[in-house]
């Protein structure tokens, strides 16, 4: 059977590789979209959605029970379901996933399901094998987008098996909430599901290696988290180092060396290890098509995402970088212009980040020792959310905003935000660094009141020393 022929083939349809296949829809580009497990990736299925789903019940949970203060009495104890929760959790993936699906086909996008692999370069097509369970088949086309994502490190001795040992997909599907569970990794991923279960009953330990959990986020905003943590009775051992665990009776048991170098064991009935990810870059016949990537398996590409070999780009995780949903997207936004003959590349100048723990943290741009590493002199203005009237009137009044200036052109550096709202709030925060914005800018916008975004035109005031709300330093 002859070969079908595209303009474009994207393999993968997550966060990068959908968006790509609709916007060269779009484009009026001929398009194939190939995806090897489920529409919508790792983000839709078992990573963004359905994480933020089980946050919100977590939240809601622990808000029920605790709601004395607004002169709410619940007459009985909240009671988790967690059959329910799973099964609310999952519609509400069914139907962004569902969604992809009708996108991609009404903007003319072809979607084929199975495993695909780069093959030899034809009269100018890249051949694609694709595997799946009815055979295979060879697609070919003008240009072929990488976006295959990432997935889980391993750590040698704590491999999944579903039972004790679990890494976030696992963690998102317990049907059963564990009497004590021990996180290993500080990061974004594991404080988020630690501080889930640990909102609903579990008793959570977490190992990190490094100094400091959130190693790369503004330093005050996660001492505010650790703050809470505390609060929660959530155990965080830093300059920890997980070695083996071993089965004892009814539990796992974690041997771990402490920062004086000491061993320690930690019993529980789960281990999640979330330690960060890498790159699904392997049986992609990227040797094969003469694709370059560095020693970590991350595949090499320019502003404009092309890879060494011409025809061939690669966006989202499996570049590296940051590894966020958002950058993927707009790397292949970027990429199905530059395939229609639009002139475009990646040029941003900041990409938020958002932690979903309770307090949230967001944060764009840089930190003050970041800046101060570039040679910019500073100035650091924060407003507390126990002076906004929002934040008090919702009884949720952790954390503060943080914005960090250059001290002679005033212009907006980074922005920092931990609390209620943080991931909402960013959004603005990182339009006005984008547009080259200065402080003043921020300062003289009218924000509507009550609000929490208030909070950033405070703290932007404050850096220029002409903060109304709170006492100027």
């Amino acid at each position: 059977m002859s070969e079908q022929r595209f303009d474009a083939i994207v393999i993968g349809a997550g966060p990068g590789g959908y968006p790509t296949g609709i916007r060269l829809g779009q484009l009026k580009v001929k398009t194939c979209v190939i995806e090897r497990e489920y529409m919508g990736g790792v983000c839709l299925n078992v990573g963004c959605i359905p994480s933020k789903a089980v946050i919100h019940a977590a939240k809601t949970f622990e808000k029920i029970g605790h709601s004395e203060d607004l002169g709410i009495t619940v007459a009985a104890k909240p009671v988790l379901d967690m059959a329910k929760l799973q099964a609310w959790k999952g519609g509400v993936v069914n139907k962004l996933t569902g969604g992809v699906k009708t996108l991609l086909k009404a903007n003319g996008a072809e979607i084929v399901m199975g495993k695909a692999r780069l093959g030899k370069l034809v009269d100018g097509y890249r051949q694609v094998i694709v595997e799946s369970t009815t055979g295979t088949q060879t697609l070919a086309a003008k240009n072929v987008v990488i976006a295959t994502g990432s997935r889980p490190i391993e750590i040698p001795g704590f491999k999944p098996d579903g039972k004790r040992i679990i890494d976030s997909t696992g963690a998102l599907a317990l049907d059963a909430v564990p009497a004590r569970m021990i996180v290993i990794g500080g990061g974004y991923i594991g404080l988020e599901l630690g501080m889930v279960y640990a909102k609903f009953g579990t008793k959570v330990t977490v190992v990190e290696a490094l100094p400091s959990i959130l190693a790369s986020m503004d330093k005050e905003c996660v001492a505010v988290l650790a703050k809470k943590l505390r609060k929660m009775g959530v155990e965080v051992l830093v300059n920890t180092k997980a070695r083996s665990w071993e089965e004892k009776g009814d539990r796992a048991v974690l041997t771990v060396e402490l920062a004086d170098g000491k061993a320690a064991t930690i019993d529980a009935d789960k281990i999640l290890v979330s330690v960060g990810r890498r790159p699904n870059s392997e049986d992609l016949g990227l040797a094969d098509a003469g694709v370059a990537t560095d020693k970590r398996g991350y595949i090499t590409v320019d502003d404009q995402l092309r890879t060494n070999v011409p025809g061939v780009y690669a966006i989202g995780d499996v570049v590296g970088g940051m590894m966020l949903a958002h950058k993927a997207t707009k790397e292949g936004e970027v990429v199905a212009e530059i395939i229609a003959g639009h002139k475009a590349a990646f040029d941003v100048r900041t990409i938020p980040a958002v932690v979903f723990t309770d307090p949230e943290i967001a944060s764009t741009g840089l930190t003050d020792e970041e800046a101060k590493a570039k040679g910019h002199t500073t100035k650091v203005g924060k407003f507390p959310f126990a002076a906004l009237g929002r934040a008090l009137s919702v009884n949720d009044s952790e954390g503060m905003v943080k914005v960090v200036i250059d001290a002679k052109t005033e212009e907006l550096l980074g922005v920092h935000i931990v609390g209620n709202g943080a991931a909402d709030m960013i959004a603005e925060a990182a339009l006005a660094i984008e547009m080259g914005a200065v402080a003043q800018d921020v300062n003289l916008t009218i924000h509507a009141h009550p609000t929490m975004p208030e909070a950033f035109k405070e703290a932007c005031a404050a850096a220029l020393g002409e903060a109304v709300h709170i006492v100027n330093r």
